[in-house]
């Protein structure tokens, strides 16, 4: 994807707490994941900080954390890598249905910024960095911020 038919998304994030939740493998990309979710948000107004955890398994209990304890929206970044065994397939699903749930069963967004990959180049290809076709740690960001706004609207 080259990011071709993106919508338009409302990211006045004034007034909300983000946190962004990051595992801690690959740094590279990982790192460039929380650089376009952080201008993103500092972008938008919303008030933000960074927890990082050991990696993309870890996500879904410190995002289901950080929404109990207050935030409006989570950020969840990962990188998962295919390798020659099944862990992939583990840690892959488990992170996106427990992000899934925690959505689900706090009421609350979670942007989800975690890039299951067949090779490295795959993510550096979307880790937004300088050479990068897609920025996907800005495109989780902009997704919450709009879904929360979204959610909002409804309770008018």
């Amino acid at each position: 994807m080259s990011g071709q038919g993106s919508p338009e998304l409302d990211v006045d994030g004034t007034g909300l707490r983000v946190v962004i939740v990051a595992g801690s493998w690959h740094e590279e990309i990982t790192n460039g994941l929380i650089d376009g979710a952080t201008r993103t948000l500092e972008a938008s107004g919303a008030a933000f900080e960074l927890v990082r955890v050991p990696g993309s398994f870890e996500l879904p209990v410190v995002a289901k954390a950080a929404l109990d304890l207050g935030a409006d929206a989570v950020v969840a970044l990962g990188v998962i890598i295919r390798g020659g065994t099944p862990h992939f397939e583990y840690v892959s699903s488990a992170a996106t249905d427990g992000l899934t749930r925690v959505a689900l069963d706090t009421g609350k967004p979670v942007g989800f910024g975690v890039l299951t990959l067949d090779d490295e180049q795959q993510g550096l290809d979307r880790a937004g960095l300088p050479g990068s076709k897609e920025d996907k740690g800005r495109e989780a960001a902009e997704a919450v911020i709009a879904t929360v706004r979204a959610i909002r609207s409804l309770a008018r």
